[in-house]
């Protein structure tokens, strides 16, 4: 894959340099392992010194309860969930097994027109997209092109930054809409009732009792283990090798990747000077364990991009594997799991990170809802959070592990096979579009009617201006004031009303928080 243009997009700026961190840390959070660089200290962003304060002892509510929703695991799922639920008035309390302050370092670069769509309804895109360097176009094994500027989008690229910077706007914004953290506090065991599920830690940490609790805590899940829930799958690659170097010649493309059947790498700029480099080689398959010398990473290169650019002076280097994995429920009574505890799969497409906080745009409204008493069906709304974001997260698995398949391909024949792919995808637009649209999550709807909405001109304003109070918005011709539709799953909460910018449009459409439409019931969606 290789990128033949950017976007000028005002504000853009290199991405800032992470500090170097050779440790490698406990996994936690969805992506977690090796990679992108060190999330900063809690509360960075929000002043010169500024962190959470330690928390203090919980209050008990009348219900007994010590929070509405427990969040376990500060990830970039966990921290846009807890922050949406605060926002909401619920009281959210997210504990991190690591200690504050240190690393997590991960994998994820890019973040994709739907993620970004998201971030715009919460008011943090634009400042995001500051931080990083936008991509318009995409090339896979030299033969197909995926060209994002035809995406229907305000976003219409993929950006490149590290996760740690989609963290740093998250958890300011978790901390700033009241949820509690706790850091160094690491799950031991979960039990629930009619009314509550309660959670114990290791080490002597109180247990807490909670209306709900969501489970984004990584591959390596505490609470998909308490649950007792299996994760099947398999292991896709073994022995992929992860660096941050420097290049003495600067790649044609933005974002460089390319296979030869018994390698494949990418390489993309990850500010600062720095490149990420990440390489596969089928003759050396090592352990995890195993040390990375930068000459494996340059000859990973070479082989598979025809050249190692020069590459040098290496901060970190690392080694990994790649799962496919998923849970068969998302939802077990009164838990919830989200992001990677719920779905790993390939780095291919870079949809990882992007499928995991999509799942918490969907779970955040549903759960702030009925905690609420705004649901006309709690037991129902809270299911659909299961049966609207599992087939997503299959058809994910099967689309990086294509892909990931055909960038492996190594006979003769499998190799014109893929060409053969590339060269009919390129040639019929409708299917093209399709691919895009499930790599940038443009695509993805939840059912007839229940599609995702553009970012709409209103007479108040952009869709997702409106959006970022967190409430359905209900937009109508000029001079019209319906009420809800039968179909809508709420009954009661805020309602933003506003009117088609076009005083042509003499039609009605509900728009969930999440920025999908609510079926009219009339079968035209």
């Amino acid at each position: 894959m290789s990128t033949r243009g950017t976007r000028d997009v005002p504000g853009a700026a290199a991405v800032p340099e992470p500090v170097p961190d050779s440790v490698p840390v406990p996994e936690s959070g969805e992506g977690a392992g090796p990679g992108a660089g060190p999330v900063p200290e809690s509360g960075e962003g929000a002043g010169p010194g500024a962190g959470p304060v330690p928390a203090a002892a919980p209050v008990r509510a009348a219900d007994g309860t010590d929070a509405d929703v427990l969040v376990v695991g500060a990830g970039p799922t966990g921290l846009l969930l807890a922050g949406d639920l605060a926002a909401a008035g619920l009281r959210v309390t997210l504990f991190e097994r690591r200690e504050q302050g240190i690393s997590n370092l991960t994998r994820a670069f890019g973040v994709h027109a739907r993620t970004l769509e998201q971030l715009d309804a919460r008011g943090l895109a634009d400042e995001l997209v500051a931080t990083g360097t936008p991509v318009t176009e995409l090339s896979l094994f030299r033969r197909l092109t995926l060209d994002l500027g035809r995406l229907s989008s305000r976003f219409d690229f993929l950006l490149i930054t590290p996760q740690f910077e989609v963290e740093r706007l998250l958890e300011r914004r978790a901390l700033a809409a009241g949820v509690r953290f706790r850091y160094g506090v690491e799950l031991r065991g979960l039990s629930q009732d009619a009314d509550s599920v309660t959670a114990e830690f290791a080490g002597g940490a109180p247990a807490l009792r909670a209306r709900y609790l969501v489970g984004a805590d990584g591959l390596r899940s505490a609470v998909r283990g308490a649950l007792g829930l299996p994760f099947p799958g398999v292991s896709v690659v073994r022995s992929i090798v992860l660096a941050d170097v420097r290049l003495a010649q600067e790649p044609e493309g933005l974002l460089t990747v390319a296979a030869s059947g018994d390698a494949f790498a990418f390489i993309t700029p990850f500010g600062g000077g720095w490149y990420r480099v990440m390489g596969w080689d089928r003759g050396h398959q090592a352990p995890d364990g195993a040390p990375v010398e930068l000459d494996e990473v340059r000859a990973i290169a070479r082989k598979a991009l025809g050249s190692d650019f020069g590459m040098h002076g290496p901060r970190w280097m690392s080694r990994f594997h790649s799962d496919e994995r998923q849970v068969p429920s998302y939802r077990v009574g009164r838990v919830f799991l989200a992001g990677d505890a719920a779905h790993v799969h390939s780095p291919a497409g870079g949809q990882g990170m992007n499928t995991g906080l999509q799942d918490a745009a969907n779970l955040s409204w549903k759960l702030a809802a009925v905690l609420r008493g705004e649901a006309s069906d709690p037991e129902g709304l809270l299911d659909s959070y299961h049966g609207e974001r599992h087939p997503v997260g299959a058809r994910v698995l099967r689309s990086s592990g294509a892909i990931v398949r055909l960038a492996m391909a190594r006979t003769p024949l499998q190799r014109a096979a893929r060409g053969l792919a590339a060269g009919l995808l390129n040639a019929v637009r409708p299917a093209s579009a399709r691919v895009m649209g499930m790599i940038t999550g443009i695509g993805i709807s939840y059912g007839p009617g229940a599609r995702r909405v553009p970012d709409l001109a209103l007479r108040e304003g952009r869709l997702y201006e409106l959006l970022r109070d967190r409430a359905f918005v209900l937009v109508a011709p000029s001079g019209e004031a319906p009420g809800l539709p039968r179909t809508s799953p709420v009954v009661g909460g805020r309602l933003i009303r506003a009117t088609w910018a076009d005083p042509a449009r003499r039609d009605t459409l509900l728009v969930r928080p999440d920025g999908y439409a609510v079926p009219s019931g009339d079968g035209k969606g």
